[in-house]
């Protein structure tokens, strides 16, 4: 009756669920699993690569995604993995043991064993990041870095910053490579491209200091106190894009050393608008995680039929404007596509 109500007389539900609700009845979870073989759950594995690095931004896509399943009637299972470099027993073990009835993938990279391994068992599932190896699986969403980088870059040329560096990950990480991409394509097109004003960092807050303290020189920015007069923005405009928060609290611990201010000094923006930009008062570009996350459940409920043969779905990050690019004085906070 509870799971076909619409098999029932009108007055004789009406008469059960009041009774229902008298006694508190709850169906239970776990006995529709057992009748139903699913465990009505999706796995998710915590810092999958081993690198941290998507940090504060699975944390919230975490909890985007628990809310999300709730809604849909399931829930997710953490779960980690004893070698993150060879992570398939733990998903075998939760396959064997029927704990989840598939999984969501985050940290996705090159060379990744899991896409091929759950699409060879037909196991279900969905990737927060693009499957890097094999253009034609489709089932992911990820957040466009490249464009975002794109859309910083050509902020702060607007702002009339001529001397923009950029500071990223080593080369081999996909999402670093990608994102780098769009500061290589945007200061090409305006004119402004200087191979040579970029460094590169480990999310390592020393590591990101010694970096943009590298950068800052390059971009011929010292302190204050090695500059004549008002210090100020004198000739063209130096700015640093920076791969992540993170990386953008190593260059900001560094102005703040030289006694220079982001805003005044040099313009700074950062990727993934965590509660380090918001304090800082950094401009960042803004991950959609309700948005990724909405999208991955949809993928996992509809399974391989929902699969744009295209491709998987990019989603645009927004830039959340802060002062960090804007003239001294005009501290207002904007959201732009």
């Amino acid at each position: 009756m509870i799971n076909s109500p619409e098999r029932v007389a009108p007055d004789t539900l009406a008469r059960v669920q009041a009774e229902i609700e008298r006694l508190g009845f709850r169906p239970s979870r776990a006995a529709q699993s057992l009748k139903q073989e699913r465990a009505g759950a999706w796995g998710l594995e915590l810092n999958s690569a081993g690198f941290g690095r998507l940090g504060a931004i699975l944390d919230t896509f975490l909890i985007e995604l628990t809310t999300g399943a709730a809604e849909r009637g399931s829930h997710v299972v953490p779960f980690t993995a004893a070698d993150s470099a060879e992570p398939l027993p733990a998903y075998e073990r939760l396959v064997a043991s029927r704990v989840a009835d598939g999984f969501v993938l985050t940290d996705t990279r090159r060379d990744d064993p899991r896409p091929a391994w759950l699409e060879a068992h037909r196991v279900p599932y969905a990737a927060f990041g693009r499957v890097w190896d094999d253009p034609g699986i489709t089932s992911w969403v990820d957040v466009d870095g490249a464009s975002g980088v794109d859309a910083a870059v050509r902020h702060l040329a607007d702002q009339g910053y001529e001397r923009i560096g950029y500071l990223g990950w080593p080369e081999g990480s996909p999402v670093g490579d990608d994102r780098r991409s769009g500061w290589v394509r945007a200061t090409t097109d305006l004119g402004l491209a200087h191979p040579e004003w970029q460094a590169t960092s480990t999310q390592s807050l020393p590591a990101a200091c010694r970096a943009a303290a590298g950068l800052l020189d390059q971009l011929g920015l010292p302190g204050r106190s090695a500059r004549p007069g008002r210090p100020g923005r004198s000739g063209p405009g130096v700015a640093i894009v920076c791969a992540s928060d993170a990386l953008a609290l190593g260059a900001w611990r560094v102005l703040v050393e030289r006694g220079l201010e982001p805003g005044v000094d040099v313009g700074l923006v950062c990727f993934d608008d965590t509660d380090i930009a918001e304090a800082l008062d950094l401009s960042s570009l803004h991950q959609p995680l309700d948005r990724v996350a909405e999208r991955v459940l949809h993928l996992l409920a509809t399974g391989p039929d929902s699969r744009d043969p295209a491709g998987g779905l990019l989603l645009p990050p927004e830039l959340v404007v802060r002062s960090s690019s804007k003239p001294a004085g005009n501290r207002t906070t904007r959201k732009e596509k």
